[in-house]
């Protein structure tokens, strides 16, 4: 299913056109520079982010958050969108079968749609990262950070117009990509 788009879209950092996205997948990767030669045919590791659409009432957030937190699938980053009649929560899980489950069993609906997640550090910042998927021409549809990071180091989620190009992009300038397995299997608070 593909993802809907909401909202007044992205933040354009170049003026292409959008770019076809096939090819995504969740290959692992090492951390190791790559030729561009070497890079066709890549895929970079990605997570699956799920849309929540919740009645914008009282107490919605809290159901959702409470199904989560009696699962095994912990929520790794969380956004949430109001409107008036509804809100759209934007969550990244460390376990997407078992999210998909029990949205599904708690009769929730919601879109998905793969997202690469990014380590920030020291020369690695999101200035640069910016910049480089600018380069490009490449534009971040959204963005937000993650709450349960892989190695406890700033990380944010990212939406792109071209996945496969962006992390070519990335890991050309040593940007650490993680995927759904290397998410951590603890819990928020």
């Amino acid at each position: 299913m593909r993802a809907v788009r909401f909202g007044g879209g992205g933040v354009a950092l170049g003026h292409s056109q959008p770019r076809d996205d096939a090819g995504q997948g969740n290959a692992s990767m090492s951390e190791s520079s790559t030729s561009m030669e070497t890079t066709q045919g890549f895929s970079p590791p990605t997570v699956t982010q799920f849309s929540v659409f919740l009645e914008n009432r009282v107490g919605r957030l809290h159901d959702l958050v409470r199904a989560f937190d009696r699962s095994t699938a912990a929520i790794c980053a969380l956004s949430v969108h109001d409107a008036t009649d509804h809100a759209v929560v934007r969550m990244i899980t460390n376990d997407a079968a078992e999210a998909e489950l029990l949205l599904t069993r708690h009769g929730m609906a919601f879109t998905k749609v793969e997202m690469l997640v990014v380590e920030l550090g020291r020369n690695h910042g999101l200035e640069r990262l910016c910049m480089y998927l600018l380069g490009a021409e490449l534009n971040i549809r959204f963005a937000y950070p993650l709450m349960l990071r892989p190695n406890g180091l700033p990380t944010i989620a990212l939406a792109v117009d071209d996945l496969t190009l962006a992390g070519q992009i990335l890991r050309r300038k040593e940007f650490r990509l993680f995927g759904e397995a290397d998410l951590p299997r603890g819990t928020v608070g």
